[in-house]
């Protein structure tokens, strides 16, 4: 029984959410936590549905260390609302878009930004690498590697890990 449920969620679910749940992952591995906490990810749109994320985003997360082993689904409001306890969304965009699905503001408390868990990195939103080269896939990683690690002390100060 996971103690919190976490969900990454960005357009096509091939970039940024399913690096953000393989990074988290391995932090929490690392700190002996992996059993605590259950995270997954998800996109808004239904692209790339039963694919794996895009190469460039696993290869650049490998060479950090991260198993980025994701099949691309669609974010499904009826389950996750109810499912999760943190809905994390990479970009404003897709925080509108999620939160449109909730008319009645019932689960407006679990819905965050990454950037809102960034420590070392100040910026409004994650880019998507998706049309970008090697450094817009490696500025991405370096802030969900911070906003994976805000997310952490989150857990640990609310007594989740």
């Amino acid at each position: 029984m996971y103690n919190k449920k976490v969900l990454f969620v960005c357009l096509g679910n091939i970039c940024r959410s399913p690096a953000a749940e393989a990074i988290l992952k391995k932090y929490l591995n690392d700190d002996n936590l992996r059993d605590n906490i259950y995270v997954d990810s998800a996109g808004t749109a239904g692209y790339h549905v039963g694919e794996p994320p895009d190469p460039r985003m696993i290869g650049y997360a490998a060479k950090r260390g991260f198993i980025v082993d994701h099949i691309t689904r669609k974010f499904n409001p009826a389950k996750d609302f109810t499912k999760f306890d943190y809905i994390i969304t990479m970009d404003n965009e897709i925080f509108n878009d999620v939160k449109s699905h909730d008319n009645l503001n019932k689960f407006s408390h679990k819905l965050f930004r990454m950037v809102d868990f960034c420590n070392n990195i100040k910026i409004d939103q994650v880019p998507d690498p998706y049309y970008e080269g090697e450094e817009g896939f490696n500025s991405v990683l370096d802030i969900l590697e911070d906003g994976c690690k805000g997310i952490i002390e989150k857990l640990k100060n609310e007594n989740h890990l």
